[in-house]
């Protein structure tokens, strides 16, 4: 299907600018609670019996945030239509650069000679099949030692890579990872992380006692999610730099970053 030229400029950018602004919400809000989250435990360890408390001051107010184990009956405020508009964008955004054109755009020829279908069911069937695994790995066994899921999800990665920059475009292999990790967040959002809320607080209206589990596995699904943001963003700028995806090393130059994307992302939940 093809595309006014014209029409296809215009929408380009107003699907980039939503996507872009979107994310900056989203991964705003992920590491603003996880900085908060962080300095209440360490108020928890030196406030002795006293409750946790974080002070802060921002546009002329001062703000006090408590943490809570359980939902109490006031409103909550949810955040998540940042990663909903944050995918959804980005899916169109893709779907519009890659997939109008019947997917020519994304095959090189001098990577693997097949038809722009075939492309475009690969790239759509890595985000499926990149959540399906990944959820699969927490929710087994696997997931509850820390060190060997890392190990086992980034021998993953680099297998994902290589086979990607085998079969698209360099460019392309870079943004579809860089989906499928966007997919996989979002995915936690939605599928994980918000549907163990829900079940805390309607445990809370019947008066039931909440299952701590619960809230530990949404914590899990959003620490998840903030060491997998900082490789999405090199992914997705990563079409600016051609030595990187252009590099006939690309799937190992890709490895290297995304690794070093989770080594930073570590130090900076820590600040």
């Amino acid at each position: 299907m093809d595309i006014n030229p014209e029409l296809n400029l215009w929408l380009n950018l107003i699907f980039r600018w939503v996507h872009v602004f979107a994310a900056i919400m989203w991964v705003g809000t992920t590491y603003y609670f996880t900085w908060l989250d962080a300095r209440l435990h360490e108020e928890e360890k030196s406030g002795g019996d006293e409750k946790a408390q974080v002070w802060m001051v921002h546009s002329g107010g001062f703000y006090v945030v408590e943490k809570e184990k359980r939902p109490g009956t006031r409103s909550l405020h949810w955040f998540r239509w940042e990663a909903a508009m944050t995918w959804i964008s980005g899916f169109l955004l893709l779907t519009l650069m890659a997939y109008l054109g019947g997917g020519s755009g994304i095959v090189d020829p001098d990577v693997l000679d097949i038809k722009g279908s075939t492309a475009i069911l690969i790239g759509i069937g890595t985000l499926v099949v990149g959540w399906v695994v990944y959820d699969l790995l927490v929710r087994s066994p696997l997931g509850r030692n820390e060190i060997l899921f890392a190990v086992v999800a980034y021998i993953l990665v680099v297998g994902a890579t290589y086979g990607l920059t085998h079969v698209l475009s360099g460019r392309w292999a870079y943004l579809h990872l860089g989906a499928m990790f966007g997919t996989i967040m979002v995915s936690n959002v939605w599928m994980r992380i918000l549907p163990a809320q829900k079940r805390m607080i309607a445990a809370t209206k019947e008066g039931r006692e909440v299952d701590a589990r619960l809230g530990a596995r949404a914590k899990l699904s959003s620490k998840h999610n903030t060491f997998m943001v900082v490789p999405t963003v090199f992914l997705m700028i990563s079409n600016h730099y051609a030595n990187t995806y252009g590099s006939r090393y690309n799937w190992i130059i890709a490895s290297v970053l995304i690794l070093l994307g989770w080594i930073a992302a570590k130090f900076i939940r820590r600040a």
